[in-house]
């Protein structure tokens, strides 16, 4: 079985990491046609580069000239590979949990058999405890104290 420990990508992320990169993919096409006017004309064809580059396909047309052109290219490509694993994942753990809920139902029975069992020796250990008080602690004032038991004889042969 899978394990449920480590870092796992959560599908409440999708829908923030979906519309933050609509946000940026917007941004971008703007400051590409501002920075880049050799490369891209205007917002609308700003906005099919950035839509371009953020779902994998590539550069449509040439290439970004500057190095701020070049450094949102890469954000976009990036953010583009981050989203289309985040995607992924969503998908793929809906199949998953699918198919555990049967194992993580058992697990959480076990667990709690577990807990139970671990406060009923808990329990029993206390109890123990309780008769089992050392004589220094007892409240039993004719019980004599442990080193008092045993006195001295007479020594034989000296």
């Amino acid at each position: 079985m899978a394990s449920t420990r480590g870092f796992r990508v959560k599908r409440s992320w999708l829908w923030p990491a979906v519309i933050g990169s609509l946000g940026v993919v917007i941004v971008t096409a703007g400051a590409v046609a501002a920075i880049e006017t050799h490369t891209v004309a205007s917002f609308w064809r700003g906005l099919w580069w950035s839509i371009s580059l953020i779902t994998t396909v590539g550069f449509i047309g040439e290439p970004p000239r500057t190095a701020i052109g070049i450094a949102l290219s890469m954000v976009l490509m990036v953010m583009g590979f981050l989203l289309l694993a985040m995607v992924s994942a969503s998908l793929a753990s809906l199949f998953v949990r699918e198919q555990d809920a049967p194992f993580e139902a058992r697990e959480t029975s076990t667990d709690e058999q577990i807990l139970e069992r671990l406060a009923q020796i808990d329990e029993r250990l206390r109890s123990m405890e309780s008769r089992l008080e050392p004589p220094e602690l007892s409240t039993e004032p004719d019980r004599p104290q442990a080193h008092d038991q045993v006195e001295p004889g007479p020594r034989i042969g000296t």
